[in-house]
């Protein structure tokens, strides 16, 4: 079965997760998932992740954080999808939760969060919004 939107896949396998209260979550690996994987980590959003050789596909297997029960990530929404590409300029780009949350931009340098790319002077496609 081919997937047409493995992005949303990966955001709603999270968000399952955490409402579910697992302690991991496995999803299928590609380049894109493994730089949103490691943004979320550098950000401290969640507690771990390791990448699982498996057939037919490689596998990643992301440790979810939570403090006092709660988890670190609250919500998370899909902006720019296969149907409405949604493109910014570093003027444009929208503050999540008036600053307090990320924002996950595709630029030409690769993923990079909101306030990265504002102060690089980047754009590109606004993937997902994550509070």
């Amino acid at each position: 079965m081919t997937m047409t939107d493995p992005i949303a896949d990966y955001l709603t396998r999270i968000r399952n997760a955490i409402q579910a209260k697992h302690k991991r979550v496995e999803i299928p690996a590609s380049r894109v998932k493994l730089a949103l994987t490691r943004l979320l980590l550098e950000k401290n959003l969640i507690a771990g992740f390791t990448e699982v050789d498996a057939v037919p596909q490689k596998m990643i297997r992301i440790q979810l954080k939570y403090h006092a029960g709660e988890p670190a990530i609250v919500g998370m929404k899909r902006v720019s999808r296969p149907g409405l590409r949604k493109y910014v300029s570093s003027e444009e780009i929208p503050r999540v939760l008036g600053g307090l949350g990320l924002g996950v931009l595709s630029t030409s340098r690769g993923l990079m969060t909101d306030k990265d790319a504002r102060q690089a002077g980047m754009g590109g496609e606004l993937l997902c919004e994550i509070w």
